[in-house]
């Protein structure tokens, strides 16, 4: 059986999977669906050895069954071993997606404090010290979720689709709304990178999330902006547990 190990996300928007050999991340895609049957078709596929599971849902228990029968199988989980603590209240109600995210950035630079900004459906402010411990961080609307948000609480405003491609003073419904949405969020994400600067001086901000190209050009903080991020955090917690 080849050495590779299947890295899982299931997040509230998609369901996502990496497929790591040895170190090399050599596939990442979307599920079909959340069912066994999707997914026995890319461990058909794939042939992994090991396997990891996020998931910040109500998946089909079937799937941890069906893990657990054809890999060495590990569910992330405040029960898991880390590579760094989690000095805070109430541990067992961490996402397990920032708990991968916090494993990546220990993984990256170990010696360093790390921010750790997640745009997803939500996005996640995550703060790693130097002495990795994951002291907590912050939540607020993603992007998607602030678009619908418009359309949900009000009679006459539209949902609209994302774009790069938009002025900072809007023209229309359209335009006026994603220089809100997006610049707005950009402009948050700026603020946040300040005050924690304030506080700590020096560190790095690691940037991910499928949405990260939306906010890359507005962004005025220098940043460390890989999609994959979650990932190569799931694929460090699957090899420290399986020493």
């Amino acid at each position: 059986m080849a050495n590779n190990t299947l890295c899982l996300d299931f997040g509230n928007t998609r369901l996502k999977y990496a497929v790591f050999d040895d170190d090399l991340q050599t596939a990442t895609a979307v599920l079909d669906d959340g069912t066994p049957a999707a997914l026995e078709k890319i461990l058909n596929i794939y042939q992994p050895s090991k396997s990891i599971l996020s998931s910040v849902i109500n998946h089909e228990p079937g799937i941890e069954t069906l893990l657990r029968q054809r890999t060495r199988f590990h569910k992330l989980s405040h029960l898991t071993v880390l590579p760094f603590t989690t000095p805070v209240g109430k541990p067992d109600t961490i996402g397990a997606d920032r708990l991968a995210l916090c494993a990546a950035a220990v993984q990256l630079f170990p010696s360093s404090n790390n921010l750790v900004i997640a745009l997803g459906t939500c996005i996640t402010y995550n703060f790693i010290n130097k002495f990795h411990e994951f002291t907590g961080g912050g939540i607020s609307p993603g992007m998607d979720m602030r678009f619908k948000s418009l359309n949900s609480f009000t009679a006459l405003l539209p949902v609209i689709k994302e774009d790069w491609n938009f002025p900072l003073i809007g023209y229309d419904t359209r335009t006026n709304i994603l220089s809100g949405v997006i610049l707005g969020m950009a402009k948050e994400i700026d603020g946040f990178i300040d005050a924690y600067a304030e506080r700590y001086g020096n560190f790095n901000v690691l940037l991910t999330g499928g949405n990260c190209r939306y906010f890359v050009p507005h962004l005025k903080n220098r940043i460390f902006d890989d999609p994959d991020l979650l990932f190569k955090g799931l694929y460090a917690i699957s090899a420290h547990n399986n020493r």
